[in-house]
């Protein structure tokens, strides 16, 4: 390290935080919405769908959740341009964006563990609290969006930020997608101006303090709501 030199960095900054953060920012923040949204989709399906649906779901949920993330991103980037080609009966294989690919990837993961959490929270939801609502005149659709989900993502809401601080991290996997995420970024620096060292010593550094401050937060919302 004593002959480290960091110039790499300061000169190409514009480059890693604009491109490559705001990459992975942006992806962090659609496919956790888009997860959350879809999860509690899942979440309503399991608790209260029919018994072909409830199984349909807890397989899928459980099947995704039992293998590695890389793998779901090979599946869908290789085996979507068959499946596509299929749908609209297409001779060849239909060419998919890997950002596409990437944003379906990661919501379809995340929506499987979204949808477990937003499950627990309506579960930790007092039976009074529906059959109060009832007796008040509201209907069940009524029940569950004003009374049962807002105190279930009450409940759970330190948990779905530390999901996202997971996605967050696990956003960098884009990289085998030759996408320019964060961590792509700081590669193709690292490898042009021979800093490896460095650019990846830089990159743990943003790492650290962005879930370091993002955990301090939860802990802080986890103290408020426990006081409430």
């Amino acid at each position: 390290m004593n002959d480290a030199n960091f110039s790499a960095i300061t000169s190409n900054l514009s480059y890693l935080m604009i491109d490559g953060f705001g990459l992975t920012i942006k992806l962090t923040v659609l496919c956790a919405s888009a997860g959350l949204l879809l999860g509690t989709g899942l979440a309503v399906t399991r608790l209260y769908g029919s018994r072909w649906a409830q199984t349909l779901v807890s397989s899928y949920v459980n099947l995704v959740r039992s293998i590695p993330l890389i793998l779901v991103i090979f599946w869908v980037y290789f085996l979507s341009p068959y499946i596509v080609a299929w749908a609209v009966d297409a001779p060849n294989p239909v060419q998919v964006n890997a950002y596409a690919s990437a944003l379906v990837t990661f919501s379809l993961f995340e929506a499987c563990y979204y949808c477990e959490i937003i499950r627990a929270g309506v579960l930790a939801v007092p039976n009074g609290q529906a059959f109060a609502a009832r007796a008040l005149g509201l209907s069940g659709v009524q029940v569950f969006t004003s009374v049962i989900l807002p105190q279930a993502i009450r409940h759970t809401a330190p948990i779905l930020i530390l999901q996202a601080i997971v996605l967050f991290q696990d956003v960098s996997l884009v990289y085998v997608l030759s996408l320019t995420d964060f961590v792509g970024a700081a590669t193709q620096i690292a490898q042009q101006q021979n800093s490896i060292v460095e650019m990846y010593v830089f990159v743990a550094l943003v790492y650290f303090i962005v879930c370091f401050l993002c955990t301090k937060g939860v802990r802080r919302l986890q103290h408020r709501l426990a006081t409430r």
